[in-house]
């Protein structure tokens, strides 16, 4: 097989996610089976994270938390189109940007992005936000038909 320079451009991404696997792989198999030294350096900050969330469902809306802490509000940006809310921001790093300075680096640093498809049933136009102690809330209201009824027996 020739190898050409489309191919080699398409091997080298899959090599890339070839090489996060297996470094994901052994770090996580490396957790169980060693203890880490004080002064391992972990390079968390490659890694990609995404912000863990809880959705809960109510008869008046949905509510999300999604936890991320040591983001500045300003760093947060969250839209709604085609029924997703998307949910992204970055989480800047503190202390000395030489890395020759840490020991370890097990927080994650960077841009993180969620998305979430949402029921039609929700008011696209009567979303909060709240961000407090760490935590983003989101309430997304259901439009007023979707919300259970009584029904009256005669």
């Amino acid at each position: 097989m020739a190898v050409t320079r489309e191919s080699r451009a398409v091997e080298r991404p899959l090599s890339q996610i070839d090489r996060w696997f297996d470094e994901m792989w052994r770090n996580t198999i490396s957790r169980f089976f060693r203890t880490p030294s004080l002064f391992e350096l972990r390079d968390m900050e490659l890694m990609p994270w995404q912000p863990m969330a809880d959705i809960e469902e109510t008869d008046e809306a949905f509510i999300i938390r999604m936890d991320i802490p040591g983001v500045s509000k300003n760093d947060i940006h969250l839209t709604i189109d085609n029924n997703t809310l998307t949910i992204r921001g970055e989480r800047k790093r503190v202390g000395s940007e030489k890395r020759e300075d840490y020991h370890m680096l097990e927080r994650y640093y960077g841009n993180f992005q969620r998305s979430f498809v949402l029921p039609s049933t929700i008011d696209e136009n009567n979303v909060n936000a709240e961000y407090k102690d760490g935590v983003l809330t989101v309430t997304l209201k259901k439009k007023e038909e979707a919300k259970p009824k009584a029904i009256e027996i005669r």
